[in-house]
């Protein structure tokens, strides 16, 4: 690649601040805006909003999106608030699009699969004109991250000459991960309460948009999507890095969203989540620790493991790592994006991205 992809990064959460980190030292891509909702982060430089030693970006943080479609970027990499946050998302994405900028987000989880029956259309069609406007593509990836559940899965069946059921699990232990798990997951929470997602409607919504996805990859049409939830209550305190769940709160989640075809469960999402790796000791776990798992029943049958890790020193734990990477996801994919036709794009659309420029 002769030039470098100029990039404008909105969000400096905990997915935004560390991709900032890898673009500063990043031979194929140019930070040149990096876009705010906190007011308190408005003139700051990048590197101090994000905690990045080393002195300075030249990059001021603000708050315009207006300023930041100035720049003419390559590309918007959106690191925002999630669905619930709807509104806003489109407002910022769409002034970048009907600019003829190309998206790359983690945000719109729903989005990884427009087509999902789920999306309204207040959601679609503001994000379809501002592409049709701008001659400009918006392509989401999961935070669930959906490269586990779409890339990872896809890819394995592409493999086999007949598939019975393809299960994607998550199995991670959130002792040491800082985000929103106890309003969305009920984790902390009183087993009496009932957290966002375990609402199945809500639950298909925000993570199961790569259900209908990968059965439209392989040519069917599923009859229904069906969910499970279930919890897990700690019998004794549990220490985890955003305080104490007492005894008696949930301290594990498993939740799974199922395809349905011919009656039968084809194609299942499956998260486990817990707190400490002894919690719920008959629900499944990897041959590791925190890993991402594909379950391939088929000719011939598959089983893949997929773990993240920090070898940095810095102790991070494995579910940061996991974030790091459906950040990276979304960056990496910046090139492809900019070759594709204007419009909509899913997984299905991209081409292998390798990752350009990470070996050096």
């Amino acid at each position: 690649m002769s030039e470098k992809k100029r990039v404008v990064v909105w969000g400096t959460g905990v997915v935004g601040s560390m991709v900032i980190a890898e673009i500063v030292e990043h031979p194929v891509f140019e930070l040149v805006g990096v876009g705010v909702s906190n007011p308190d982060k408005v003139g700051r430089d990048a590197a101090e909003v994000c905690g990045l030693a080393g002195g300075t970006t030249g990059v001021l943080c603000t708050d315009s999106v207006a300023d930041l479609v100035a720049l003419a970027p390559d590309a918007l990499v959106h690191y925002g608030p999630t669905a619930k946050s709807a509104d806003d998302n489109i407002r910022v994405m769409s002034a970048f699009l009907r600019a003829g900028i190309d998206v790359c987000s983690t945000a719109m989880t729903p989005w990884v699969w427009p087509q999902m029956a789920q999306n309204p259309a207040s959601w679609i069609d503001p994000i379809t004109e501002a592409c049709e406007a701008g001659g400009a593509s918006c392509f989401t990836t999961g935070i669930d991250p959906g490269f586990a559940n779409d890339l990872f899965p896809l890819t394995l069946m592409g493999l086999c000459g007949e598939v019975t059921s393809v299960r994607a699990s998550e199995l991670l232990d959130y002792t040491d991960y800082e985000g929103d798990y106890e309003e969305k997951m009920g984790i902390g929470r009183s087993p009496d309460f009932t957290p966002l997602l375990e609402i199945p409607d809500l639950l298909i919504m925000a993570w199961g948009a790569t259900v209908p996805m990968m059965a439209a990859a392989v040519g069917i049409e599923l009859d229904d999507i069906t969910t499970t939830w279930e919890k897990w209550v700690t019998p004794t305190d549990r220490p985890t890095a955003k305080g104490v769940i007492e005894a008696g709160n949930v301290a594990a989640i498993r939740f799974t969203i199922n395809g349905v075809f011919r009656g039968r469960e084809v194609i299942t999402l499956e998260h486990v989540n817990r707190i400490g790796l002894d919690a719920a000791p008959e629900w499944p776990s990897g041959s590791g620790d925190d890993v991402y798992r594909v379950d391939i029943t088929g000719s011939p049958s598959i089983s893949q493991e997929t773990a993240f890790r920090f070898s940095d020193g810095s102790g991070r734990a494995p579910a940061v790592a996991g974030c790091l990477a459906t950040g990276l996801r979304a960056l990496n994919a910046v090139p492809a994006v900019n070759d594709l036709a204007p419009g909509w794009v899913t997984a299905l659309d991209l081409p292998l991205v390798p990752g350009v420029g990470t070996i050096r």
